[in-house]
């Protein structure tokens, strides 16, 4: 049977972890629009190195899971980086590195792949003829894109960028991997104890579960503006 004393303690003992979670989530977003959005344009307008630059990674990152990416950049990385500065005789411990670093490295790596698809694909949505039209009145491209382009592809990637931020924010249960104290390793210390795994369990569930609910809820209040502004502007 359920321990329900448990469940209900160890329900806050994981919300206490929301706060990591979030901030590498905002963190990773505010690095991961614009660079993402930066190769979506690199992408379009088809820049010869860049664009296979763009191609090659978002296919490595895309294909690989996040949990070996994990693994690279916390375990590996710091090794090598560890022998280069040894051989170097430079002073600095590696290892001293707070883990959430790592945390924001690899979710804005993999997330910046996955909104460089979304924008490109938006972008797409616009008639190239508005650029023209805009640059033919005298609007500069970075003019034409703030003020008509972007916010007509905003409408089609919303939904999109709403499904990347859930999947960040669910994604963050891996940072355990980096003995970061999110949700997930705060819940399952707390289980060690008595070995209440399932209880454990359930609690990161209903967590993350409140927090993607809430994120999806303030996405779908952004979205009906968006959808008025798209109304008016049709």
């Amino acid at each position: 049977m359920l321990n329900y004393e448990f469940l209900v303690d160890t329900f806050f003992v994981a919300l206490s972890g929301a706060p990591i979670a979030i901030l590498i989530t905002v963190v990773s977003l505010l690095i991961a629009i614009p660079l993402g959005f930066f190769l979506a344009l690199v992408r379009i307008n088809e820049i010869k190195f860049f664009n296979r630059f763009a191609q090659v990674y978002v296919s490595f990152v895309r294909g690989t899971p996040m949990i070996v990416q994990i693994f690279i950049i916390y375990n590996s990385v710091p090794l090598i980086l560890a022998t280069i500065f040894t051989k170097l005789n430079i002073k600095i411990n590696i290892y001293d590195v707070n883990p959430i670093w790592y945390a924001f490295i690899v979710f804005s790596l993999n997330t910046i792949a996955i909104l460089t698809e979304v924008f490109r694909s938006a972008l797409g949505t616009v008639n190239k003829g508005q650029l023209e039209a805009a640059q033919s009145v005298g609007l500069t491209n970075v003019q034409a894109y703030t003020k008509i382009i972007i916010p007509q592809a905003l409408v089609v990637a919303l939904p999109n960028i709403c499904t990347a931020t859930t999947n960040l924010i669910k994604g963050t249960s891996l940072c355990y991997a980096m003995s970061l104290k999110e949700i997930t390793l705060r819940a399952k210390v707390a289980a060690n104890v008595g070995y209440n795994y399932v209880e454990a369990y359930i609690d990161i569930f209903l967590v993350y579960l409140i927090i993607c609910i809430i994120v999806e809820y303030g996405f779908k209040l952004y979205e009906k503006r968006l959808r008025t502004y798209k109304v008016v502007n049709a």
